[in-house]
């Protein structure tokens, strides 16, 4: 059998009244175990249960909100190692189930899915809190109410913010500032615990600190969690032996305080912002570890990435984005050197417009979308001093150039005047309707009158999408002879193919990939026009007759 499989356990169930044990591998429609024999043959089929994990919660919950009467099922737990040798003894002892001693020891391994299966969450009852005690350390309702703290607090949360408390211990006067919590001890009172500051966590003091290693106590102050499930000794049961779990460790950032939660309070989910986790990824997070996950989906459907890690201090799943914080600076720090970015608002920028950047230039940049999904454009320039990229939409771009406090790009002089003083240029110097102050996009009329492939190409090369695939169900002139004759077919069918889609990309979800495609193909299409112009530019700077520099006879 599998090493890494030693620690995990079988769940057996065997139906009332009967001795035979099968081994569980999953439910039926209706709701009832679907099993095999309890054999080594049949372990690649086993539903296998880890320690730590949520798999038998989620079982149970599924069996008793399908199946008709659960009692007619009795359910077992054995160590998978042990499970053939196992399944003899306990088929015996099911032979004479009533039998005290034979109860006992089938009770070892027994599961009652009533018990598995997770309880309603249930929110405080605020008539339970005692006020006075809260009064008598200087925090009042109101208080709670206005910082937000109250609802975290109901919510079993710590108050989001710190209170100064004041008060007597024995008769010593007390000031601190603390977050504050709600719990019920052992008898089910509910209580007021206080979570002062410390100047730094205290990992070599108090209960657990003996329990946590020196790998343990440098994740803690580096990254804030232990990064793995440790098992605590927290008290003694009624035995009088120790009672210990397996819990996750964190820091509690505004408080500098250890938090330890219990393993079996976190279930983790199937899926995640949109993201469906594979068993390897769960388990990771079961285990305590930081999980970097993509193409997450924040409320307004917008992709992110980011490390995933169980927080003990906030009960749950906490999201890290370290990579987005760096690359940020980094940005910040290449621009004060003097190197463009690659993207302004997920527009990718030609060598060209950063050429021009670098040298101080205003580039205009089209094709960046908001959040209704309304194409629009404008103009950039690069802030060396403060590490940042400025922009201005064409009306003070207008206002900037008149007082001097932008230059114009001088690489870009056909599309600077065409979109910013409708001026007549090589592009549009046949067409009778000239293009209109901040125009971006051309119109029917604007494109009919286009006469020659070079017209053309620089058509594509100044507007690119929005030039051409927005107008394609009328568009003659732009026909697929030109595009075959400049390899820009394909880019022109891709982008006639999902134009509807990118329409709609950003009010429906799931669309988001049909913007970027359109997007791509765009870039594609005007990135291929601009090559071919260039190599005409050239041929024609070439095949220009050169002055004689003979001496005449």
């Amino acid at each position: 059998m599998d090493q890494d499989l030693k620690d995990r356990e079988v769940l057996l169930v065997v139906e009332k009244d009967g001795n035979e044990l099968k081994a569980v591998t999953g439910l039926n429609k209706d709701g009832t175990p679907k099993t095999v024999k309890p054999e080594a043959k049949n372990e690649p089929e086993f539903l296998k249960v880890d320690k730590h994990g949520d798999m038998l919660e989620n079982f149970f919950e599924n069996f008793m909100r399908q199946v008709k009467e659960p009692t007619h099922f009795h359910f077992f737990k054995v160590p998978l190692e042990k499970m053939e040798k196992m399944v003899i003894g306990l088929q015996e002892l099911l032979k004479n189930p009533d039998n005290p001693t034979n109860k006992q020891m089938l009770d070892e391994h027994r599961l009652m899915p009533e018990n598995l299966a997770p309880k309603p969450y249930q929110a405080i009852d605020e008539s339970r809190i005692d006020w006075e005690q809260l009064k008598s350390i200087g925090v009042t309702r109101e208080q709670l109410v206005k910082s937000g703290s109250l609802d975290k607090m109901l919510n079993w949360q710590k108050s989001p913010v710190l209170f100064p408390i004041e008060g007597n211990l024995h008769g010593v006067h007390i000031q601190t500032d603390a977050r504050l919590s709600l719990r019920e001890n052992v008898a089910g009172e509910l209580s007021l615990r206080v979570h002062s500051v410390r100047q730094h966590p205290e990992l070599d003091k108090g209960l657990y600190a003996s329990q946590l290693t020196e790998e343990d106590k440098k994740n803690l102050l580096e990254k804030g969690h232990a990064g793995r499930l440790i098992e605590f000794t927290i008290g003694k049961d009624n035995a009088g032996n120790d009672k210990a779990i397996n819990a996750y460790a964190s820091i509690d950032k505004m408080t500098n305080e250890l938090v330890i939660l219990n393993a079996e309070k976190i279930k983790i989910p199937d899926e995640l912002k949109g993201v469906k986790l594979s068993e390897q990824q769960k388990q990771e997070l079961r285990e305590g570890k930081g999980v970097y996950i993509e193409n997450m989906l924040s409320k307004n459907l917008k992709p992110f990435n980011a490390t995933v890690q169980v927080s003990a201090e906030k009960r749950g799943l906490e999201f890290d984005f370290p990579d987005t914080q760096r690359q940020a600076q980094t940005q910040n720090d290449r621009i004060k050197q003097g190197e463009a970015p690659d993207t302004f608002r997920r527009v990718k920028l030609s060598e060209d417009q950063k050429t021009s950047l670098k040298d101080g230039y205003a580039v205009y940049v089209s094709g960046m979308v908001d959040k209704k999904g309304r194409n629009y454009s404008g103009y950039m320039t690069m802030d060396r001093e403060k590490g940042e990229i400025n922009f201005m939409f064409p009306g003070l771009y207008k206002d900037a150039l008149k007082n001097g406090l932008v230059v114009p790009d001088s690489r870009h002089k056909v599309q600077v005047a065409a979109n910013n003083e409708g001026a007549k240029t090589e592009v549009n110097k046949k067409v009778d309707e000239p293009m209109k102050q901040g125009q971006s996009q051309p119109t029917e009329k604007q494109m009919k009158n286009l006469s020659n492939d070079k017209e053309k190409l620089q058509f594509i090369a100044t507007f690119g999408y929005d030039g051409v695939a927005n107008h394609l169900d009328s568009n003659k002139v732009f026909n697929r002879s030109f595009m075959e004759k400049y390899n820009l077919k394909k880019d022109y069918d891709m982008a006639h193919t999902i134009a509807y889609n990118s329409t709609f990309a950003d009010t429906v979800a799931g669309e988001e990939s049909s913007l970027k495609e359109s997007r791509k193909y765009g870039e594609k299409m005007q990135e291929t026009a601009t090559k071919e112009l260039s190599k005409q530019e050239q041929k024609q700077e070439q095949s220009a007759p050169k002055a004689s520099k003979g001496r005449k006879i």
